[in-house]
């Protein structure tokens, strides 16, 4: 059984603290940007926490040394880039933002061509809405209808992780052995590219869209080899065509097996006899808000996705730590450099020395299974290695 987030789990850990209610308020959960937007419940209290912590804003000494006065919000931004451009520490945007809270519906929508203004009081630092070319204003958030080029700025580049939202996936089992398999390709074709015919043995519901994958392999935690999940390889999309039958012989004994038919539509790499089969789910377009853990979280980098020894920025990476350890979709985190051990030269005895761990990069979290997340390199100073460790930023 592929896993899945508990709605009511995640519902209680975004209201745990009051930059998740603030970054729930603001930025909503959905990349649906061309429908009418629904009104979020927020409670009196809520709402007075989101008060507090949007009015407070940030100390000054958290702002980036080059942080501008101004913004004006261009097609290709993201939130990510934008709360670089003023802090930091990007995963404290939520503290930055001044709220309208007089009506609360979806006031997360950021377009291009917005001006995002820089206001300094007190010691702090807050950002409000403007109009580019003349001076702040009170904007009420509304929703726009039009094209996608015209929606609000999303969370982070979604092109680089949008691949993965579906079909990077962890099993709890090796389930795929059951799965139907290509045994075959048209005129005994052995690799199969897209466009060609596949014939499948196993049982098939007609079913329009497959994903294929090649054959799960089992993860295991750096630390303590326990099997955290079955990372099954995206190879590509199938559509059905026809079913399969199975037709026994007249004297009982043997049977006939007419496989089952798919096109391959799309592919990843190339398919072949073994190959597996699985339903397609519906795409998930929930957008994320980046945000630090709550509490003091450790783990290590189980592997790079698609077997690479090595990693760098905007490669995807599997965590040995997953929902039942706090894990949450949005969650940035730091790559750990391992000090190293090294002899005092200074030191007529050489005395050993522990360099500390340094950050060298961060992590954004995007899809968590139980035990195991997939999470992008969003900046990293040196190769980033299966073994890493990671914390809260």
């Amino acid at each position: 059984m592929i896993l899945c987030h508990g709605e009511h789990a995640r519902t209680r850990r975004a209201l745990a603290s009051p930059l998740r209610l603030l970054a729930a308020t603001l930025l909503g959960l959905s990349l649906q940007a061309t429908h009418a937007a629904p009104d979020y419940p927020v409670t009196a209290a809520q709402r007075s926490t989101a008060r507090q912590v949007a009015e407070a804003g940030v100390p000054l000494s958290e702002l980036a040394p080059n942080a501008p006065e101004s913004h004006v919000v261009r097609r290709g931004d993201t939130l990510w880039d934008i709360s670089k451009l003023f802090l930091r520490s990007p995963w404290r945007w939520p503290e930055l933002w001044g709220m309208n809270l007089e009506q609360i519906r979806n006031p997360h929508l950021i377009y291009p061509g917005q001006e995002l203004v820089l206001v300094r009081e007190g010691g702090r630092a807050r950002l409000q809405f403007g109009r580019a070319g003349s001076g702040t204003v009170k904007l009420s958030p509304r929703v726009r209808a039009g094209d996608v080029d015209n929606g609000p700025v999303a969370s982070i580049s979604l092109h680089l992780i949008e691949p993965f939202l579906n079909d990077a996936i962890v099993l709890e089992a090796d389930e795929l052995d059951n799965a139907p398999r290509i045994v075959a390709g048209r005129e005994g074709r052995v690799l199969l590219g897209r466009g060609d015919t596949a014939y499948v043995r196993g049982e098939m519901p007609p079913l329009r869209n497959w994903r294929v994958f090649r054959q799960a392999r089992p993860l295991l935690d750096p630390d303590t080899k326990a099997l955290l999940g079955y990372e099954a390889a995206f190879v590509g999309s199938a559509e059905y065509v026809r079913p399969g039958s199975v037709t026994p012989s007249a004297d009982g004994k043997t049977q006939e097996i007419v496989p089952g038919t798919v096109v391959l539509t799309t592919l990843r790499q190339e398919a072949g006899a073994g190959d597996r089969l699985a339903q397609a789910p519906t795409r998930d377009t929930t957008n994320f808000v980046p945000h630090a853990p709550s509490a003091p979280i450790a783990g290590r980098i189980v592997s790079i996705y698609g077997d690479g020894m090595s990693a760098g920025q905007n490669q995807i990476v599997a965590l040995n730590r997953g929902r039942v350890d706090g894990i949450e979709r949005g969650h940035v985190l730091a790559i750990q450099r391992a000090g190293e051990r090294i002899a005092d030269r200074t030191d007529p005895q050489r005395a050993a020395l522990q360099l500390p761990d340094e950050t060298h990069g961060h992590l954004f979290v995007f899809r968590v299974f139980e035990r195991v997340a997939y999470a992008l390199i969003l900046d990293a100073q040196t190769a980033v290695r299966p073994g890493d460790r990671f914390t809260q930023p």
